[in-house]
């Protein structure tokens, strides 16, 4: 066969794809996520004490904290789906960020009444109930990142999916802080930990076998 009629056969279903736009694929998401944050409100699911809770140290160290890394996870996502960027650089000051939330969280503990009650703070009860919401909110941007990267060509498939799982962790987490009845360092650090782990695992694993290469 000769090199033309090769060339012509591979190339005949071909189609122009639109090029990529990082802007708007950060608007998609963004849309998408205040979508939900609507009819999370919407559906009245919002903490019935929330001015008493907006008062406490903790609750905006939550708000902030789950805030900070979900858009530092779906920013990494994005710019990784380009073949020449690379997600470690930016997998790597999300890490750095988490221990810093570990540690300020443990100085607003230190403020609060120390260790006693163990297991009274922790309210397992409470906490698998909280982690499965937090499980349910992620899923939305989980399948918006998981649209995008399906779409890109990220040559660090295994680090752009984990971004993405982490970032959809924590904005499940950011959503459930506005229906979180505890704000409790310890019980968050535990169960947002725990919520956002189960997360971020099956998230990468999902988006890794719906990215391209």
């Amino acid at each position: 066969m000769r090199t033309e009629s090769l060339v012509e056969r591979l190339s005949r279903d071909l189609r122009p794809i639109r090029p990529r736009k990082i802007l708007r694929e950060a608007a998609i998401l963004i849309a998408l996520g205040l979508v939900e944050l609507a009819a999370f409100f919407a559906m009245g699911f919002m903490r019935p004490d929330m001015p008493t809770a907006m008062a406490a140290p903790s609750f905006w160290w939550k708000l902030a904290s789950t805030g900070l890394i979900a858009v530092l996870g779906a920013g990494v996502a994005i710019v990784s789906n380009d073949p020449v960027r690379s997600p470690r650089p930016g997998l790597r000051w999300m890490l750095a960020c988490i221990a810093l939330i570990f540690a300020s969280g443990w100085l607003i503990d230190a403020a609060h009444n120390g260790l006693s009650g163990l297991l009274l703070r922790l309210n397992w009860t409470q906490g698998i109930q909280c982690v499965w919401e937090m499980v349910v909110l992620s899923v939305p941007l989980a399948i918006g990142l998981g649209v995008l990267i399906r779409r890109g060509a990220s040559t660090d498939r295994a680090g752009t999916a984990l971004a993405a799982g982490l970032a959809s962790a924590a904005w499940g987490a950011f959503v459930f802080v506005f229906a979180c009845p505890s704000d409790d360092p310890l019980y968050i650090a535990v169960w947002y930990t725990i919520g956002c782990g189960i997360v971020t695992v099956l998230g990468q694993v999902a988006l890794l076998r719906v990215s391209r290469w």
